[in-house]
């Protein structure tokens, strides 16, 4: 009998499709449990999306919120100070600026005190007279502060002692100046102008004297003062202001002068809502954004009867609802301001759901009570930032659900396995079973042919 190299050849069976058939039916219940481990991870996708939306609220909001130990409308204001000569000064201001306008004359700006050594010595000579210590020092004061440089005796040239000071920043940086002969000097200058920066020298340290050289040089009468620091000479509305150098930070509330030229000029100080302004638009782009997402992962088209992959989902109703909830009402704090709602000061929702800002509502709220505006961006930045807050807790509602979810795709990750592996079983079981059955047919058949044969051919022989 013929050997059947493929089943379903002898016996007209087609055996592959019979078993790709039976195997799409037991594949069903595989195709649904791949199809539910998908869209828990494209929930969680989605839910991912959620999460960055509402950290960036949590940051917009976090700008909005008043530092650690300050109010609502020292952190939110801003000032602007602006000078008529720009060149006399340069000014900035602080969260305690006020406004105002004040006369500014500057008749003498600080000097930074300088030095120079008495001595002079070629380049790569030998300056420092160590005698049998193998190192010793500098010493620079400047108020109550002193500041050691120790100089080893292999650091006895003037490159090597202006590359230690340099090193210590004592108060003072070094420089060498090279003469016409060649002859090398030691210059110090102080790092900032005025008396206060002014500095005294000292330390073991002693520098050769040439003309006797038994008579080394201590440090504190080797260098000579050139140029003695003095303060700035500064009038504010007529009044004289101490200064330390060039700065002056505490005459004027909330404003830090630098002063750079000598002459009279006006500076004024005015209220700035460009900043505070930047940062509620912000906020606000930031909250529209969130609200898209949560409206477009809730969505439910009617026509198309196509559901979103959050449509439904517990975890964003409770997302939509404490956002929308802690823009919508009144935080404990406002209770009996003179604004209380974000609307009072011109920030509204709109149909859909987002929020936009009135702008010349605004202006003429902060215009009127800049306390009371303030005030109320403070207490709706501290709700939502604890709002955003608890959400993004790693035991809020997103990483609860998230948990969830994962838990739910590493079972039916488990299920799959088990059910391709009972599949694989089921499988080998159909084609076995319907091989046996086409080699019996083909038996069969090549078994009815030869009996055929054989009836016809003793039909024949009987007929003759």
């Amino acid at each position: 009998m013929a050997t059947i190299s493929s089943a379903g050849v002898g016996s007209g069976i087609n055996v592959e499709s019979l078993v790709s058939s039976l195997m799409s039916v037991e594949k069903q219940p595989l195709t649904k449990l791949q199809s539910r481990q998908s869209s828990y991870e494209s929930k969680i996708s989605a839910l991912g999306t959620l999460k960055s939306a509402l950290s960036t609220l949590q940051t917009a909001a976090k700008a909005l919120t008043p530092a650690t130990g300050s109010t609502a409308t020292a952190s939110l204001s801003a000032y602007k100070a602006t000078l008529a000569d720009s060149t006399i000064a340069t000014a900035t201001t602080t969260s305690s600026a006020v406004a105002g306008s004040y006369s500014l004359e500057v008749t003498a700006l600080a000097t930074s005190q300088r030095y120079a050594l008495g001595k002079t010595f070629a380049a790569g000579d030998a300056a420092l007279d160590f005698g049998t210590d193998s190192s010793r020092t500098l010493t620079f004061t400047k108020g109550s502060t002193t500041t050691t440089v120790t100089l080893e005796s292999s650091q006895n040239t003037l490159a090597a002692v202006r590359d230690a000071i340099n090193k210590a920043e004592p108060g003072v940086s070094a420089s060498i100046v090279t003469d016409t002969s060649g002859k090398q000097n030691l210059l110090l200058t102080a790092t900032s102008g005025g008396t206060a920066n002014a500095v005294t020298i000292g330390g073991t340290a002693t520098f050769i004297d040439a003309a006797a050289p038994g008579s080394p040089i201590a440090a504190s009468s080797a260098f000579n003062q050139t140029l003695a620091a003095s303060d700035a000479a500064v009038k504010i509305q007529g009044v004289s202001i101490a200064t330390s150098g060039n700065s002056i930070t505490n005459a004027i509330d909330g404003v830090n002068l630098e002063l750079t030229k000598t002459g009279t000029t006006t500076l004024s100080v005015t209220r700035d809502n460009t900043d505070l302004k930047s940062k509620l638009d912000t906020f606000i782009n930031a909250y529209n954004s969130l609200n898209t997402s949560l409206k477009n992962l809730g969505a439910y088209n009617a026509s198309t009867k196509t559901a979103a992959v959050l449509n439904g989902d517990s975890t964003l109703r409770s997302i939509q609802s404490q956002v929308r909830n802690t823009i919508g009402s009144v935080p404990a704090s406002l209770s009996g301001a003179t604004y209380k709602t974000l609307s009072d000061i011109g920030i509204a929702f709109q149909t859909d759901g987002s929020l936009k800002i009135d702008s010349a509502k605004f202006d003429k709220a902060a215009s009127a009570n800049f306390s009371a505006t303030a005030a109320v961006i403070g207490a709706f930045g501290s709700t939502m930032k604890t709002t955003t807050t608890n959400l993004l807790a790693s035991n809020g509602v997103i990483a609860s659900r998230t948990d969830g979810l994962n838990s739910s795709i590493k079972s039916m990750g488990n299920q799959i396995d088990a059910f391709e592996t009972r599949l694989t079983m089921i499988e080998k079981t159909y084609r076995a079973k319907f091989t046996a059955l086409d080699t019996s047919m083909t038996s069969m058949t090549t078994t009815s042919s030869y009996l055929s044969q054989q009836l016809s051919l003793l039909s024949s022989m009987a007929s003759n």
